[in-house]
């Protein structure tokens, strides 16, 4: 049953948009917006759906996730928030730390993907690089009260590592995402050991 007064619905990942679709079934039209992979889209009836590049991310999914987050701060003590959060979430989900380029996070990404690192090592590095993973999405709409409904990809199931949990908090330590891209001889940008040295 759809909770009184206002409700936000956001989210990210492949399955998203199918997601909110499946919430405005029961739900009827909600205010949101939800980015999904390229092809991934599906109707909705009032969540906005966005289509963005995946796994490199690109400007769109960019420029929908700061749209993301001026929606949730509008939020306040009397909202309720649903975050539809599925695999794929980190490379849609685009708001970088300090002074890192969309051009610094996706050189970093195509290193990740090619080094063989594991999901979880990669998107402890993710989290320190931004401005919505590892619980701020869910800090951005505070006070309001959230909700989070995950669909897992990741072995193990960890809340915290699907789409590098942005509804959960992290407390891994930037020297961690430090070491994890020395061990896979990552070379990441200035600005992105600028953020991580600072941390």
């Amino acid at each position: 049953e759809k909770p009184e007064g206002r409700v936000i619905v956001v989210g990210a990942g492949k399955a998203s948009a199918r997601m909110a679709e499946a919430v405005e079934k029961e739900w009827g039209a909600c205010e949101g917006l939800v980015i999904t992979r390229y092809g991934y889209g599906r109707p909705s009836k009032g969540i906005k759906i966005v289509e963005a590049a995946h796994p490199v991310p690109d400007i769109v999914g960019r420029r929908a996730t700061e749209e993301m987050l001026k929606l949730l701060e509008t939020a306040n003590e009397d909202t309720f928030v649903l975050a539809l959060i599925s695999g794929g979430a980190s490379a849609l989900l685009i708001a970088p730390a300090g002074d890192i380029t969309l051009k610094d996070k996706q050189d970093l990404n195509e290193q990740l993907l090619a080094s063989g690192a594991p999901i979880t090592q990669m998107n402890t590095v993710r989290k320190h690089l931004s401005r919505v993973k590892g619980g701020q999405l869910a800090a951005t709409a505070y006070p309001a009260k959230l909700l989070s409904l995950m669909i897992s990809d990741i072995p193990g199931d960890d809340p915290a590592f699907i789409g590098s949990g942005p509804t959960v908090g992290d407390d891994s330590l930037a020297s961690e995402a430090r070491a994890i891209l020395r061990h896979w001889s990552v070379t990441p940008s200035k600005s992105i050991m600028n953020v991580l040295n600072d941390a």
